[in-house]
């Protein structure tokens, strides 16, 4: 376990932070450790790392499973947005109920089905349906589709900070808490952490380290 890091390394990667995000820095990693292989498979399903046979993956939110190991790697926030145009056309929502009355673009994969769980200002939890209008399975997409004013998305930071920063898209509604979610590398349990997976979740750690909500 003491050797040099080297060999196939697998992972598993959400779709919409593996393309944004990670593949942008793995040639910095693959350039520090030339024995090492990576196989990076994206998407939005939950997959099962050792029947599977992935070394780790990078997980958004909470953690279901709590037999692996996991290393947190930055945090990302969620908001409801949508364009400039949108909001001239149907006026900007004031409160959750308000939604009702809005189009609402879903993401199909999200583990909470079909509704947003939103948190009022008073601290009450709330779930607002969404599916109907426009449902698809990858938030890059809903981005686009938000951009181009068709309704309102509820996406992480991570995704819409440049949209937003280019006065893209706006805040639906700017007083509702945001919702906050971990980034993790989790892996499988054991005594000893094989060097290409210890060495790869050092470098996410390193790589993200000034990454965050207010950063992406």
């Amino acid at each position: 376990m003491q050797s040099a890091p080297s060999g196939l390394l697998r992972i598993s990667v959400a779709t919409d932070f593996g393309v944004n995000h990670l593949s942008p820095v793995l040639s910095e990693f693959l350039g520090d450790f030339p024995d090492i292989t990576v196989n990076m498979v994206l998407n939005n399903r939950y997959v099962e790392l050792i029947s599977e046979g992935f070394d780790m993956a990078v997980r958004i939110g909470e953690l279901e499973d709590s037999t692996l190991r996991a290393r947190k790697l930055t945090e990302t926030t969620k908001r409801m947005i949508a364009s400039p145009a949108y909001f001239e056309k149907y006026g900007r929502p004031e409160k959750i109920d308000d939604l009702n009355d809005h189009k609402l673009l879903h993401y199909s994969n999200q583990s909470s089905g079909n509704v947003w769980k939103l948190t009022a200002p008073s601290g009450e939890k709330r779930q607002v349906r969404t599916a109907g209008w426009l449902s698809v399975n990858d938030g890059q997409s809903l981005l686009n589709a938000a951009i181009s004013g068709l309704g309102i998305a509820y996406l992480p930071s991570f995704l819409y900070a440049d949209a937003m920063a280019k006065g893209l898209i706006e805040d639906a509604i700017p007083d509702l808490p945001l919702e906050t979610q971990g980034i993790y590398a989790v892996y499988p349990p054991g005594r000893f952490t094989q060097p290409k997976v210890r060495a790869f979740i050092d470098f996410l750690v390193h790589s993200f380290a000034e990454k965050g909500p207010s950063e992406w």
